[in-house]
């Protein structure tokens, strides 16, 4: 079969760890990728936790000839980090935020505040259309006792939701972006297996990078060894994903990774390894349209969100008992306010409204969490019932009228199953 048309893209992906005042040399490290992507020259640049939208600009003016179109997604109280630069015109793009992303109260991990999500930009590449895709998940901090497992499930259900949804009309899909998540976590195989996405790593024949593709290596001095454990020489939590369409074909020549140190300078461009993917794409005629194949974890992750949903119920329900505990001692109080001196009236009144506003806010919090989990495990369930229907042999098409009149010897499906 003849090709159309041939044409090879490049595409680079960094997780820039780019916290003004907080990341080390931030300032020294935005100036070293600026020149590294002006010389490289990549059709399409993914970069995830570009927090200040003075960096963006800075890389913008810097990048305005190699990379005349750009973007930067804005989300959350300090932005969702997301920024995107290309050789090609950029026609539309769209933001997504994540329904769950951590706990306010959990300042320190700072998840919650950076509003994050997924940025969708439609380019041309040639005569193609490709839908191009950057996210960040949540962050793992503890691997054996991970509290924020049912979220970063729901992200990345939510994430292969968004990216199937978007992306029926688009000849190439091109997703980049931290997910904070191993190759065989259960969020990257729904990711993977419902989206049709491959991995780069994985697709190519030829590879020039850190051992096993990892991209959070021991030896980057900004990262710590005691974050790595047990995963002595790092993990793989950066990827660039790709998938072609029944009019174009997509692979993956050749992929590499920076390996810590950058030559003639004294520190890498970041606390992560940047990646750097040559697709060729090939359009053809269409062929007739092929099997459509569905995950088997979906029963895994509802069973993560159902975990996840009972955490948030019992946590509301502890709310909502000391807030009523707080109340009850405030009403006590109001009552035999009489014995008591000015000054400790006014501090216990304080303290119960103190107590007050507090489990309130807990207790938005936790139903604005549960909400969001039983909508996921809503969707996932209708998910299961789709994938028992055309296991079975059902035409999804057909569903309405087949629960009318089931076959011979089959009772109708139960879309609670």
């Amino acid at each position: 079969m003849a090709n159309a048309e041939s044409v090879r893209v490049r595409v680079f992906n960094l997780n820039c760890w780019g916290i003004r005042y907080l990341s080390k040399h931030c300032g020294q490290r935005y100036a070293m990728i600026g020149d590294m992507l002006c010389k490289e020259e990549h059709d399409i640049v993914l970069l995830q936790e570009v927090w200040s939208e003075k960096d963006y600009l800075s890389l913008k003016k810097k990048l305005a000839c190699s990379h005349p179109h750009s973007h930067y997604f804005k989300s959350g109280v300090i932005g969702s980090g997301l920024a995107l630069f290309s050789k090609h015109r950029i026609h539309d793009t769209f933001l997504y935020r994540y329904s769950l992303n951590g706990y306010p109260y959990m300042a320190h991990h700072g998840d919650w505040f950076g509003g994050k999500a997924v940025g969708m930009a439609v380019l041309s590449i040639g005569s193609l259309t490709a839908n191009v895709y950057v996210t960040h998940l949540h962050a793992e901090y503890c691997r054996d006792k991970d509290a924020y497992l049912p979220h970063r499930v729901v992200q990345a259900w939510e994430l292969q939701q968004f990216v199937r949804h978007t992306s029926a009309g688009a000849d190439v899909v091109i997703l980049g972006g931290d997910l904070n998540m191993h190759p065989q976590d259960l969020g990257n195989r729904l990711l993977r297996s419902y989206t049709g996405l491959r991995d780069s790593y994985l697709e190519t024949d030829q590879f020039d990078g850190c051992e096993d593709g990892i991209t959070l290596i021991a030896d980057n001095p900004f990262i710590s060894k005691k974050e790595l454990i047990p995963f002595e020489k790092g993990i793989r939590i950066d990827y660039i994903l790709f998938k072609g369409s029944p009019k174009t074909d997509i692979f993956c020549d050749s992929m590499s990774t920076t390996k810590g140190s950058v030559r003639d300078h004294p520190f890498p461009y970041s606390d992560h390894e940047a990646l750097t993917s040559e697709l060729r794409l090939e359009s053809h005629t269409p062929p007739g349209t092929g099997r459509d194949e569905r995950s088997k974890d979906q029963d895994t992750a509802r069973t993560e969100v159902k975990v996840g949903l009972h955490c948030a119920e019992s946590m509301r329900y502890t709310a909502a008992r000391t807030g009523v505990m707080g109340l009850a001692l405030l009403f006590l109080e109001l009552a035999i306010a009489a014995p008591f001196p000015r000054t400790s009236f006014y501090l216990l009144a304080g303290l119960c409204f103190a107590i007050l506003l507090t489990t309130s806010l807990l207790y938005v919090f936790y139903t604005m969490e549960l909400k969001s989990l039983q909508g996921a495990e809503d969707q996932m369930r209708l998910a299961v019932g789709s994938l028992q229907e055309s296991l079975r042999g059902f035409p999804l098409a057909q569903a309405h009228s087949t629960q009318r009149k089931p076959p011979d010897g089959l009772g109708a499906l139960d879309p609670e199953e």
